[in-house]
């Protein structure tokens, strides 16, 4: 590899070193999935801002708002001890991703750049497609939260562990994802 020139996993390597990392994340801890942290987060903050949120009981803890409050109170209880395994998890795929790219010269300016099939669909629009992305995110981790479980919780996890709701749900997201796609890309880069 010349200087300069970026590292780049090959996909079926990536995808074995995948489902390793998956398959040791079941046998050793539990079943991957993300989603859910972000509702820790808001907690945390909400916590932070409305002081009493949150409140230690003799069973545990609970919580004024009801999301926060099912389950036992789980959901208030990781708010205030956020390093757990699933809020760390999911701090470290933040810091693992920055510290790969810093350690393969950063992203370079090729990187950057817009698609060229977005460019063909929208032109020179960065700020269109970051709100797009935005957008599209938003609406993934809404999806989630009222389906109970992310991709990576409902399709990667499950279908590992050959949930049929695993296998429904990727079905489902395909059933969505390609149609959008056809329409959102139609001219090709």
């Amino acid at each position: 590899m010349t200087k300069g020139t970026p590292m780049v996993l090959n996909w079926k390597s990536g995808g074995v070193l995948l489902g390793l990392v998956f398959f040791a994340a079941v046998l050793l801890v539990k079943p991957i999935g993300v989603s859910t942290q972000f509702v820790i987060l808001d907690a945390i903050i909400a916590d932070a801002a409305n002081p009493g949120l949150i409140t230690a009981t003799d069973e545990g803890f609970t919580s004024t708002n009801a999301y926060l409050a099912k389950s036992g109170g789980v959901y208030a209880k990781n708010a205030m001890n956020p390093l757990n395994y699933s809020f760390v998890f999911v701090l470290a795929m933040a810091l693992g991703a920055f510290a790969s790219a810093m350690a393969r010269g950063g992203v370079g300016r090729e990187e950057r750049r817009l698609p060229a099939i977005w460019y063909a669909n929208y032109g020179d629009t960065p700020w269109k497609r970051y709100g797009m992305a935005f957008l599209g995110g938003f609406i993934v981790l809404y999806g989630a939260r009222l389906a109970g479980g992310c991709t990576s919780g409902h399709m990667m996890s499950g279908m590992m562990q050959t949930a049929v709701s695993g296998y429904v749900f990727a079905a489902g997201a395909f059933a969505a994802a390609v149609p959008v796609a056809i329409m959102m890309y139609q001219r090709e880069g």
